[in-house]
């Protein structure tokens, strides 16, 4: 029997052999490595604008370099126009509103309350010239802001309270001449400093990836795969993949890191089950905020305060405002640990005119529960404020915060609520009773960027634990290790028990067994 087992090995091994050499399937590579490949290819322009005969003049205005990327790029300008870039809204469903515009310009938040009245300022990060009011013409395809995304110059920069106008000194041939594929400093602009300064709102959005290593981000890392934004968030008819849940209620459009990476990118299984239920973000994403700090709290109820008649500013040692005549007590901090909702792609709310329903105020909230098959655990930054409402009719107000002149109205130079107020409702064409008081309110911001090396994930004690475990806020599924369960626990000692009694009551019966074999043999 042995001599023919050994004769089939010695047969087998050189049919192995030829089988490996000649007939080994072809390499197939994975979408990751693929998608590396890709990345490694940097894309070169195909055009070279200086050579243009059109954009060899001299342009007087902003609009004119628009009229002559328009000559060209025929109806693009339809494409921007169609956009929430330029629209600051997007008809969403919503549920229980059916379908609505939603956007900046009707969507109350917790930095800056809201854009009304004080467009000037805030439209500053709009891709437009001279939105300075609620009567814009969003029509006028001139006033479209080519550069704002396309200048790869550097020197494309727009001008502080002059509403979306750039600074008048460019040089708009130069920039002009200069346009191409978008790259980080163009979405980083507005991206990286709205709010009210560097990394104010988003927490995983700042200055700090135009130069991060790995640690801080391995796909922006210049020592990793040194994306653009655009590698990610592609566009399609100037529509840009992803969405932000500020302002944003439909599971469309997403931009999920399954796309590059699948859902099953461990070569652990039992790791790859976690994804039907726990986003990558939540364990790739462990903090936040690495670098520079991000607001976290803002208390408007202690604005107003003045020295010598003045307003004042006091700074922390980061440089960040603390506290602000104009904006009252901010919080700021850094290298945060997320916090943890489910979330499925849709969210709710809160617009000019909502009734208060629950304090703190959720201005969005995300439609989601473990019983949701679609749902997942996502990191989020929740930033927490405190700020006016109208006791009377229970809903928060639009106060008018900015005006370039005293005696408008505006917070920021008058120092009276109760006129910002009042200017800022009916602005908004919303009646307000006279009486305003403040409320706690909460904004749920995803975090999907600052995404850490795989050493430095989350491990499996980070939230299978009883102390301090990251998914302690996560109360509607039962987590190993983390919770306890008198029924469950009792079950799973029972099945220990049994499987300890099984092993001892079998090893039991096999000695006995042995013993009696030997001593019927001994008798004979």
């Amino acid at each position: 029997m042995k001599k023919t087992i050994g004769l089939i090995l010695i047969f087998l091994l050189p049919v192995l052999i030829v089988y490996l050499l000649f007939f080994e399937p072809e390499y197939k590579p994975t979408k990751l490595e693929l998608l590396k490949q890709s990345m490694q290819q940097k894309k070169k322009p195909s055009v070279d604008h200086s050579k243009f005969a059109e954009l060899n003049k001299k342009f007087e205005r902003p609009q004119d370099v628009t009229k002559t990327c328009i000559s060209c790029h025929n109806k693009r300008d339809i494409e921007v126009m169609a956009t929430s870039h330029w629209r600051w809204l997007i008809d969403e469903y919503m549920e229980g509103r059916g379908i609505i515009s939603l956007g900046k310009r009707n969507a109350i938040n917790n930095h800056c309350i809201s854009i009304g009245g004080s467009e000037g300022s805030c439209n500053r990060c709009h891709i437009g010239y001279g939105y300075d009011s609620k009567n814009f013409d969003f029509t006028k395809a001139e006033n479209i802001d080519c550069l704002s995304c396309h200048d790869n110059s550097g020197l494309y920069e727009k001008e502080k309270e002059a509403a979306g106008y750039p600074k008048s000194n460019l040089d708009f041939t130069k920039i002009a001449q200069s346009v191409g594929r978008p790259k980080m400093d163009n979405c980083g602009y507005c991206h990286f400093n709205g709010g009210g300064g560097n990394n104010s709102k988003h927490g995983d959005l700042e200055e700090a990836l135009y130069t991060a290593n790995r640690e801080v981000d391995v796909h922006l890392a210049r020592d990793g795969a040194n994306f653009e934004c655009v590698d990610c968030h592609k566009a399609e008819n100037h529509n840009i993949k992803g969405r932000l849940y500020t302002v944003a209620s439909m599971n469309r459009n997403r931009l999920l890191c399954e796309d590059c990476h699948s859902d099953a990118p461990h070569s652990e299984s039992i790791i790859n089950e976690h994804t039907t239920k726990v986003a990558c973000q939540t364990c790739h994403i462990p903090t936040y905020a690495k670098v520079n700090q991000t607001k976290t709290f803002w208390d408007w109820s202690k604005a107003g305060k003045l020295k010598d008649g003045k307003p004042y500013k006091i700074d922390n040692e980061q440089g960040n405002d603390i506290y602000l005549s104009e904006k009252g007590e901010i919080r700021w901090e850094s290298n945060l640990t997320p916090e943890y909702v489910w979330f499925k792609g849709t969210a709710t709310h809160y617009l000019f005119g909502d009734t208060i329903k629950q304090v703190p105020v959720k201005l969005n909230e995300f439609n989601a529960s473990y019983y949701d098959m679609n749902s997942k655990i996502y990191p989020v930054k929740i930033m927490r404020t405190i700020q006016p409402y109208d006791p009377v009719y229970n809903r928060l107000v639009s106060p008018k915060l900015w005006d370039k002149e005293d005696g408008k109205g505006a917070f920021w130079k008058d120092f009276d609520w109760a006129k910002a107020i009042d200017t800022g409702m009916k602005y908004a064409n919303l009646e307000w009773s006279g009486k305003y008081g403040f409320v706690e309110t909460e904004m749920y911001w995803l975090l999907n960027h600052m995404v850490s090396p795989k050493e430095h994930s989350l491990k499996c004690v980070d939230c299978h634990t009883r102390n301090d475990s990251r998914l302690k806020t996560i109360n509607d599924v039962y987590l190993p290790g983390r919770d306890r369960n008198i029924w469950i626990d009792n079950i799973g000692i029972a099945l220990i028990l049994a499987v300890v009694f099984g092993v001892v009551a079998h090893g039991g019966t096999r000695i006995i067994y042995l013993r009696k074999k030997k001593n019927h043999k001994g008798d004979k």
